[in-house]
């Protein structure tokens, strides 16, 4: 074994699990390693399937995500709920819902990028608002057992209860919070944000990199439940673009 190449294949590890850039612009010589030199390569791949981790690279830039049920690297739902700002389980699988939604306005279901360039709140309201009246009112065809109908009915009855804003709310200074579908938008958005996924100006949301390197990978290599639905949806409806095929609908099951 070659101690050097090892050495740097333990370095990119390093710094790749405490979210330093590595890419053609930061740490440039180990970008370089790990893109012309495929021992370097291997043995990277190696320890990150050891760590139940995956690597994704996109425009010149390597990013990392956990694997699935890792627990370790990843989140729980509890730990997401803290961490978003949210305290019951119907909220989070909201908030999943939420980020299937905000996929599907940039990428078509087939994981073909659509060139959009960023959303607003609103957008993100209206999408996930028809997306709920579709579906519900047909879940016998989409769903394949008792939890899944009951999951997605809680999801639309949370969605439906909450009013745009709250009543005290100042439209010129809406803040992330629970209470409104504003607010729940926000917060998800700013969970987002602090992943590093996008970032806000003046009201848009703009995805960054990391959240194209790893959505059009779990396209590829992370589709699930929801993606099974989307396509029938798509069988009885016309509509090309339901459900996002990100992963974590996984855990919005248990």
């Amino acid at each position: 074994m070659d101690e050097k190449k090892l050495d740097k294949a333990m370095e990119l590890f390093s710094l790749l699990l405490t979210g330093e850039e590595v890419s053609k612009k930061h740490n440039v010589e180990l970008y370089e390693a790990y893109s012309s030199n495929a021992q370097v390569a291997d043995m990277l791949d190696l320890l990150l399937k050891k760590a139940n981790l995956r690597l994704y690279e996109y425009n010149y830039a390597l990013y990392l995500s956990s694997g699935e049920n890792n627990r370790v690297f990843g989140f729980t739902n509890d730990e997401l709920k803290k961490i978003i700002g949210l305290r019951l389980n119907r909220e989070l699988y909201l908030a999943y819902f939420i980020i299937f939604e905000t996929v599907t306005l940039f990428y078509e279901d087939s994981g073909t990028n659509n060139h959009r360039e960023y959303v607003r709140t609103d957008d993100i309201i209206e999408k996930v608002s028809s997306a709920l009246h579709h579906i519900i009112p047909k879940l016998e065809i989409f769903v394949k057992n008792e939890t899944e109908d009951h999951s997605l009915r809680t999801i639309a009855l949370l969605w439906e209860d909450m009013p745009m804003t709250a009543a005290n709310d100042d439209m010129s200074t809406l803040k992330a919070a629970r209470g409104s579908k504003v607010g729940f938008v926000k917060l998800v958005f700013n969970f987002l944000e602090d992943q590093n996924l996008f970032t806000q100006l003046g009201g848009r949301y703009y995805p960054k990199d990391r959240f194209r390197a790893l959505v059009e990978n779990y396209y590829e290599d992370g589709r699930g439940r929801l993606y099974e639905i989307a396509g029938k949806y798509r069988e009885n409806s016309g509509n090309g673009d339901f459900f996002a095929a990100k992963k974590e609908e996984d855990d919005a099951s248990h």
